[in-house]
């Protein structure tokens, strides 16, 4: 966007925000401190050189530095030692009192340089530079100092627990180094070895050390910086749009904003299911629009409590006010957390996440009066920032002229839940019987100062929207709340980007309805009732309980406004003061807003697919799923049972879904054994004393070598290994399971669908045999999708024959392909394909989306002829409660806090095992 003065541009461009939500044990809220004799370890990725100078970088305008700079400041992540590297902090904090790890302190800006002296602070060591493990042998003490490779920690070990963390270490390969010993003399000295022993060796004295300072001079009080900043006023100019110009005309350019379109294209093509702990994803309804306000995750998988988080931003308000750009990203974050049910507002915790161009006129004096009334909003809110980040140099010198992004805060919240069951979506449920409310946070005003329909039309305006009473939010806040819990709300959502008539068609493009929205604009203009950015609630509740609603929030002194009428029949019928101003199918108003996450998703997939799944949503209807049982808890016999039958849950360097696997096969009366490849490769655990193994999903080896190729490599090339798999398949009273990765692997093992239809078990691999192979679409894919179960002779599969239902499915290399024709036909004659990908009807099928992966005739899962090995490609085990269900239909006789019937397949195991 240009400025009216000409000299700047901003851009704007839609931002994907990844993070992540945990639990921490009251015993490590503190670290411990140094004392004498304590090890100082790096534990983590060896070192490259990567990160160099990066705090130098970042802090300039991209474009005023040389390039080496540049390049140099780049960092690399590696996913995959970062996951190793969880794993071994993860076992050392659930070993519980003697967890070897007394402090610890992740590796960022700064490398080496600055983790190391923070950990050993204030007493200070020795510490050896040649000690750390590196990757790249002609790297300099001060490169191998200061690089700020990632995947790495320093943690404090006293020497006792040594061999403890060498064998955790060893068992996750992850490298470990001791790099120093804490002496108590509050200084931080490095010394190189290698130099050390080439001076001694010569008989020269040893050259002094490489840093030799005072601890306390380094990171006790620093002196206070003063800064000089100048205020800049901007121009504003009231709104300039055309008489002519209609509602939906302004609609047409609204809903293809990105910061008001469908995100679509970012949310298939992460894991939104990985753990198995996550109640509430992006993705709500039946055809599972990405419109959640807020993120819900479990604790446990045999409990109800949880966390909640939200994230509120709205950069192009602080063009005009940056005070009210921070009380905004404050409200915002509030009005998306509030759908889920938490302990108290009290409770809340934020992270302020800063981005400004600090160093340029006006921006750093934005930043601090930004900052100023973030402080007195967190204050008067009773919420607390415990964290955050910066990153100060948003802007870029191109062409001669500097670029610049706007000034942003990201408000990211979270809190405990009480119960993750409880949590509110969009999509309107109700049809004929519901009633849309609205509450006005702004109570009246309708400031139309950095809004969509502004930006569409390349102004700004004059007044920002603000948040005036911030008692009256945390009134509507907890009243709110006390709906949820009384279940009075059926659906909800914030009004932000686009105003009340964008956050009212979202609501019915994801309950696929329609709506009869009937506004009074008291005074305003028609824009300024359906575009205004203010603050403010929808929510849905049925006809029965509306006075009972009404009642509720009058006593609490909030005050709501019927605007609306759902009903089942897919048409949008706007009315202000009685005028119809729109009366349009819902489809047409939702390909509008879909139509920017189309066009941005051909630059990451197959075009063809993304055609046919924007043409297919305008005929989408809910899915018809049916059961052919009923789910239910798994039988106490089995549950108390003083012996059950083992299962190895078998993972390797990527897997990701142990915890989730293992869960469900406890849940079903199983004994679960986590058991990493190191332990059986190092003949720690042998597999004939387990009933079932279990290969789990993931990345192994980053599929570098293509889907599972590595891990199969891993057993095939060693004959004892081998031969143990070979016995267990061919034991009698066993079975195994193979999802995702392990699915890929079972079929490149020839697990499936077996010797017996011409495969070669195990060694050197068949060309002849199935193997999953890239998405047709060409990119990962995660999508809770519909199959149909058939009849077959898997044992896991018994009495699940003719149910149709939703399953989480994650992954890019999912397409079944089968070389040898008469091997497929086998397969399909002996019905030993058990599980297929099926349309809104029912029917097995081959058309994209329903069909993820592009699988011929819908193949999901396939299975050995006698029905004790299966190998699956959707991971029924992210969904076998049904509060891990995105959405299902309301007549099925399910409890949402109940099994799902997925737990059925891992029931079905217990039983053949008895």
């Amino acid at each position: 966007m240009r400025l009216p003065s000409g000299e700047r541009r901003e851009w704007l461009k839609p931002i994907m925000f990844s993070a992540g939500i945990g639990q921490i044990d009251h015993l490590h809220i503190s670290k411990g401190e140094p004392e004498f004799g304590m090890l100082v370890v790096k534990i983590g990725g060896p070192v490259y050189r990567i990160g160099m100078r990066g705090g130098a970088a970042s802090s300039m305008v991209s474009g005023q530095n040389d390039a080496e700079l540049d390049f140099n400041a780049v960092q690399r992540g590696d996913a995959e030692m970062a996951q190793k590297l969880y794993r071994v902090v993860r076992a050392c904090v659930e070993i519980g009192e003697n967890n070897p790890i007394i402090s610890i302190h992740d590796q960022g800006a700064g490398g080496n340089c600055n983790v190391v002296k923070e950990i050993i602070h204030p007493e200070g060591a020795k510490i050896d530079i040649r000690a750390i493990v590196i990757g790249d042998h002609t790297m300099s003490v001060l490169e191998i100092w200061g690089a700020e490779y990632q995947e790495q920690d320093a943690i404090l070990v006293k020497p006792e627990s040594r061999g403890l963390l060498q064998v955790i270490c060893a068992r996750e390969r992850v490298p470990m180094a001791v790099i120093g010993t804490i002496n108590g003399e509050r200084r931080i000295v490095l010394q190189d070895s290698v130099a050390i022993e080439k001076c001694r060796s010569s008989g020269l004295p040893p050259p002094p050390p490489a840093v030799d300072l005072e601890l306390e001079k380094v990171l006790g009080d620093m002196p206070k910086k003063t800064f000089e900043l100048n205020r800049m006023n901007t121009l504003r100019e009231p709104l300039d749009i055309a008489l002519a110009t209609t509602i939906l005309d302004s609609l047409k350019r609204v809903l293809r904003l990105p910061s008001v379109c469908s995100k679509r294209f970012l949310t298939t093509k992460v894991d939104r299911c990985v753990t198995g702990l996550v109640a509430q994803q992006q993705t709500v309804g039946p055809l599972q629009i990405p419109l959640a306000d807020v993120a819900v995750i479990a604790q446990t998988y045999t409990g109800l409590t949880g966390g909640a988080c939200s994230i509120g931003e709205q950069p192009i308000k602080g063009l005009l006010d940056p005070k009210a750009m921070a009380r905004l990203a404050v409200g915002e974050a509030l009005t998306n957390l509030v759908w889920a049910k938490v302990t108290s507002l009290s409770d809340v915790k934020a992270s302020g996440n800063w981005m400004y161009a600090a160093k340029l006129d006006g921006e750093g004096a934005a930043m601090y009066d930004a900052a100023v009334a973030l402080s007195e909003a967190m204050i008067e809110h009773g919420i607390a920032i415990d964290g955050g980040k910066n990153s100060l140099s948003m802007a870029a010198q191109a062409s001669g002229e500097v670029v610049k992004a706007p000034g942003n805060l990201v408000i990211s919240t979270y809190v405990t839940c009480p119960d993750i069951t409880k949590t509110v979506t969009p999509d309107l449920k109700l049809g004929d019987d519901g009633v849309l409310l609205h509450i006005d946070l702004a109570k009246g005003k309708q400031r139309l100062g950095g809004f969509a329909l502004a930006q569409v039309f390349d102004q700004i305006r004059d007044e920002s929207p603000d948040v005036d009473d911030v008692s009256y939010l945390k009134t509507v806040f907890n009243e709110v709340q006390n709906l949820i819990s009384d279940e009075l709300i059926s659906a909800g959502h914030d009004i932000s980007d686009g105003g009340l008539i964008v956050a009212a068609l979202e609501m019915t493009f994801a309950g696929n309805c329609g709506i009869n929205l009937d506004l009074v604009s008291s005074g305003s203009s028609v824009p300024q009732t359906l575009f205004a950015e203010e603050l403010g609630l929808l929510i849905e509740v049925s006809r029965k309980n509306l006075d009972l609603v009404l009642e509720k929030l009058r006593l609490g002194a909030v005050l709501a406004d019927i605007i609306g009428q759902v009903n089942s029949s897919p048409i949008v019928e706007l009315r202000v003061d009685g005028v119809t101003h729109l009366n349009e199918k819902t489809s047409v108003l939702r390909d509008m807003w879909e139509d920017t996450s189309f066009q941005l998703e051909k630059f990451q997939r197959l075009a063809s697919c993304v055609e046919l799944e924007k043409e297919g949503l305008k005929y989408r209807h809910e899915p018809s799923w049916k059961l052919s049982f009923t789910p239910k808890f798994t039988d106490d016999k089995y549950m108390t049972a003083s012996s059950k039958p083992k299962v190895a849950v078998i993972r390797e360097e990527g897997s990701n879904g142990d915890r989730e696997m293992a869960a469900a096969f406890y849940a079903a009366g199983f004994e679960p054994w986590d058991v990493a490849m190191s332990d059986l490769l190092n003949g720690d655990i042998k597999l004939d004393e387990f009933r079932g193994i279990v290969f789990i999903g993931g990345f192994s080896y980053a599929d570098v070598l293509d889907s599972a190729k590595g891990w199969a490599t891993s057993i095939r090339f060693n004959q004892p290994l081998l031969n143990q798999f070979q016995a267990f398949y061919n034991r009698p009273d066993t079975f195994s399971l193979g999802v995702c990765n392990g699915c890929q692997l079972m079929a490149l093992l020839g697990w499936v669908p077996g010797p017996q239809v011409g495969g070669v078990l195990g060694a050197g691999g068949d060309p002849s045999q199935p193997r999953f192979v890239h998405n047709e679409s060409g990119r990962f894919e995660c999508r809770f999708t519909s199959v149909t179960i058939e009849e077959s002779p898997s044992i896991m599969f018994k009495g699940m024959e003719g149910s149709t239902l939703g399953v989480w499915a994650a992954h890019g290399e999912g397409r079944a392909y089968f070389p040898d024709e008469s091997i497929f036909n086998h397969i399909l004659g002996s019905n030993l394909a058990p599980v297929k990908y099926c349309d809104d009807d029912g029917r097995p099928t081959v058309v994209y989306p329903f069909n993820l992966n592009g699988s011929p005739l819908g193949v999901a899962a396939i299975c050995s002829p006698d029905g004790r090995h299966l190998a699956l490609m959707p991971h029924p085990e992210r969904c076998f409660l049904m509060w891990q269900f995105p959405w299902y239909p309301k007549n099925w006789d399910v409890e949402k806090k109940g099994p799902s019937p997925w737990l059925r397949m891992f029931q079905n195991a217990r039983e053949w095992c008895s």
